[in-house]
């Protein structure tokens, strides 16, 4: 992925909560038949060994799951992204030397997978997922809460997956590159803006910036 230094993010509890934040991973490969990709809920694990892995299921269906134990993957994790119109830079009442733009932040994770057949392992995946997903709701749903049968005839139609991430890489493309003045008339356009897409973006330019500043002071 191209990333000039001024938007590269290297950190790597920023990165996993980027992707505990947006799970809906874009999981790439390349097969005989070309380049696939597919989009696979996943739940990020720190390692000691590796960067982690990232765990899920597919449909048994899903060839994915046959590839080799080499093969390698590239798991792309979208976060917040925004419009940026020239209107919201401050120095455009200066000398009009602006132009519009696109902010977003993104990790991308490179990987091998493994296939998990063991029906309790699977099971594992599958409560971690649950209880991830269904942890702010006002009554979370435990897949002990459906008929055994049930959940019995529905393992038979998955397969669990374990990717191994060997490297992470972030690219925060956040107006870093502007004088400080023009960032926070951009985080006070988006939040005018006021859809939810931009309010993310706003919110996640001003806790980034906070993050690097006491970063720096520590």
């Amino acid at each position: 992925m191209y990333s000039p230094p001024h938007f590269q993010e290297s950190r790597q509890e920023v990165l996993a909560g980027l992707i505990q934040r947006y799970p809906l991973g874009c999981v790439t490969t390349m097969t005989p038949d070309g380049l696939v990709a597919d989009h696979i809920p996943l739940l990020f694990e720190p390692g000691a060994e590796a960067a982690g892995r990232l765990i899920g299921h597919v449909a048994r269906a899903n060839p994915i799951w046959q590839s080799a134990p080499d093969q390698p993957f590239l798991v792309v994790f979208q976060g917040p992204s925004a419009y940026v119109s020239p209107n919201w830079y401050g120095t455009k009442k200066v000398d009009g030397k602006v132009v519009p733009t696109w902010n977003y932040a993104v990790v991308h994770a490179h990987c091998t997978l493994k296939a998990i057949h063991e029906p309790e392992r699977v099971l594992q995946i599958l409560n971690k997922l649950t209880d991830k997903h269904e942890a702010d709701q006002p009554h979370p749903w435990r897949l002990a809460d459906a008929p055994t049968d049930f959940t019995e005839k529905l393992l038979a139609h998955i397969v669990g997956i374990e990717l191994t991430v060997h490297s992470l890489q972030g690219k925060w493309k956040i107006s870093q590159n502007q004088p400080l003045g023009n960032q926070a008339t951009v985080v006070q356009g988006l939040l005018a803006a006021g859809a939810p897409e931009q309010v993310d973006m706003a919110r996640w330019m001003t806790q980034h910036k906070a993050s690097i500043h006491k970063q720096r002071e520590t």
